[in-house]
């Protein structure tokens, strides 16, 4: 899933290639992705995208007052093109899901791969109106997020740390993988750092760069590059939680209750 740094990146991409575009037309592909409709897709033909900004996880392209607002998701991706191909989608096949087409006939795919669709976009007035960006919390990598910012937080709640983490209502942006780095590197200048190494970064190489950088996400049965313990896993229904016992948890494995059920 993007999180943070590549919604950053891709906003920066973006930013460079759409300020002062046209919008000549926009395709949908897959009803599901559309989550509003008023204003309708056909209300940003002839208009200019003027900015484009992140609101957490959410990507957010302001043509002339109109705002087109994305969530990625779990397996959704932004992909660019120089030229697109002028013939019009067709609805329910491959996994382009909508297609926005400018007026120098470059544009990008909104795309999603598996069977769980939940990439969305939202056509609205305000991004505000979108459910999830009204409710999002600090940001991160803003100047809010402060020592005595964080203390209070974690004083209204009594979730445990990776749940804070990535409770969007708290903290905007921190997903899964970098949740688990925080929590690895004990200090949010994980996120920083990971900004950094994806600025400037073309969309298609934002995934590697991200994979590249983790110290613990996603390396299940590898060294621990701190300490050399082998790195852990514990499973959840729709996500997974890896860390060092030895870096973490003082040498204790956490119990991994799918695991513990089977053994029963």
């Amino acid at each position: 899933m993007p999180e943070l740094p590549e919604v950053a990146a891709l906003a920066a991409f973006l930013r460079d290639r759409l300020s002062g575009r046209v919008v000549a037309r926009v395709d949908v592909a897959a009803i599901s992705v559309l989550k509003t409709f008023d204003p309708p897709p056909t209300a940003l033909h002839g208009l200019t995208v003027t900015d484009v900004a992140r609101h957490g996880k959410f990507l957010d392209l302001d043509v002339d007052g109109l705002h087109l607002v994305v969530h990625l998701a779990r397996a959704g991706w932004l992909r660019w093109s120089d030229a697109l191909s002028p013939t019009p989608l067709k609805p329910g096949k491959g996994p382009i899901a909508l297609r926005v087409h400018l007026d120098n006939g470059a544009g990008f795919d909104l795309t999603e791969a598996g069977t769980q669709k939940r990439l969305a976009a939202y056509i609205v007035r305000d991004p505000v109106e979108v459910p999830g960006v009204a409710r999002l919390g600090l940001d991160p990598l803003s100047g809010e997020l402060t020592v005595e910012a964080l203390a209070a937080l974690l004083a209204g709640t009594k979730a445990q740390l990776k749940g804070v983490l990535t409770d969007q209502t708290l903290l905007a942006g921190i997903g899964n993988a970098y949740s688990d780095e925080i929590l690895h590197a004990a200090v949010v200048e994980q996120l920083g750092g990971a900004a950094a190494r994806a600025e400037g970064l073309a969309a298609a190489d934002l995934k590697d760069s991200k994979r590249g950088g983790m110290r613990v996400h996603g390396r299940t049965g590898e060294a621990c590059p701190v300490c050399g313990d082998t790195v852990r896993e514990v499973s959840f229904a729709d996500s997974s939680l890896q860390y060092c016992a030895t870096c973490q948890t003082g040498g204790k494995p956490l119990a991994d209750r799918r695991l513990s059920r089977l053994l029963k």
